[in-house]
């Protein structure tokens, strides 16, 4: 095997040279404090200030990440003039609500994963945006997963052909969800968890017509009876030409070397690789494979690329690559993967 340099691709994070403009976080929960925040201070962004409905959530934000103010009011935020872009962090059903009230004031969004909880909402505030002249993007930050990010553009570069089949598997135990707010989610291991990989597999298959989609959850063996979303998944998906996909979250591995490998054959080559443990990517093509040198993790690596996308969208006035617009097909097919869910695994065409 040929171990090669990743430095012909351009898979990490990218900033405007001379934008930084203000910014303005809504929730500052665990994820924003161990990933939005740790990538922002990492690359110099200019975080104007932080507002959350429970004010503790707040505590200790400025002295860690140099934040500049720590806000009481929500009007506050989005009407100082320092602050031109919004990152949205708060749970999906107030998002929808705030994301109007963002651009109303005139802000560039950026919104948690998944945009809203139904296709129609969705759409609604994607067509606002584009109506208002604003950049309303998805914290889709799995797209700049390092091993995602390399595998997105070797596929964007023809490197294994037409794209035949993706698939992914989940080789990890969700033993930290038992007693957290995601024990609640109907469906957690499809709606909330891989949405991310239902958005990656969209990217794959771009340019493709997924036809249809079904998913089973279910609840494993191994699982204790006090948690309550199961953990064992998977969600299939079709295209017309025949082009496949699979999703298979095992979700109750015991295991030391936890990951989430992926393949994605062509009819030229395969890529392969693994994201979010055992971090790799190789490309075999006629006979020999190349692994890439990987630098960086999804978590912060994968929030600075959200960011810095739409930031070099805004300067450079164009749509950006994680666009809301964009991301309606990964929100769909999530949705209608639950629905499949609830039907015991039917087939929900599209």
């Amino acid at each position: 095997m040929d171990d090669q340099a990743s430095s012909s691709l351009e898979y990490k994070p990218r900033f405007p040279a001379d934008y930084r403009p203000g910014i303005g976080i809504i929730g500052c929960g665990g994820i924003v404090k161990g990933a939005h925040l740790p990538a922002y201070k990492q690359h110099n962004l200019n975080v104007v200030g932080v507002y959350d409905v429970n004010p503790e959530a707040t505590r200790g934000v400025r002295e860690e990440f140099g934040v500049g103010q720590i806000f009481d009011d929500l009007d506050a935020l989005l009407e100082h003039p320092d602050i031109a872009v919004v990152d949205i962090a708060t749970h999906p059903e107030q998002r929808v609500e705030l994301i109007r009230r963002a651009l109303a004031a005139g802000k560039h969004v950026l919104a948690q994963k998944p945009l809203a909880l139904d296709v129609a909402s969705a759409t609604a505030v994607v067509d606002e945006a584009r109506e208002r002249g604003l950049r309303l993007a998805v914290n889709q930050n799995g797209r700049w997963a390092p091993a995602w990010r390399i595998a997105t553009l070797l596929v964007q570069q023809g490197a294994i052909g037409d794209v035949i089949a993706v698939t992914h598997l989940y080789d990890m135990k969700f033993g930290w969800i038992p007693g957290t707010v995601f024990d609640n989610l109907k469906h957690f291991a499809i709606y909330d968890y891989s949405v991310h990989w239902i958005d990656i597999t969209r990217c794959w298959l771009e340019g493709k017509t997924i036809t249809g989609v079904r998913a089973v959850d279910y609840r494993t063996p191994n699982q204790p009876e006090a948690g309550k979303t199961p953990w064992g998944m998977w969600v299939d998906m079709q295209c017309a030409d025949g082009a496949s996909a699979m999703i298979r979250g095992v979700g109750a591995a015991n295991t030391g070397r936890a990951g989430h490998p992926f393949w994605i054959h062509g009819s030229a080559g395969t890529i392969r690789g693994s994201a979010l443990g055992q971090d790799f990517v190789e490309l075999e093509r006629n006979g020999v494979s190349s692994r890439y040198l990987l630098d960086g993790a999804w978590f912060p690596d994968g929030f600075a690329g959200t960011m810095g996308e739409l930031l070099c969208a805004i300067a450079e006035d164009r749509e950006p690559y994680n666009a809301a617009a964009h991301n309606l097909l990964s929100l769909r097919l999530t949705l209608e993967a639950c629905r499949s869910a609830d039907m015991g695994g039917q087939l929900v065409e599209l």
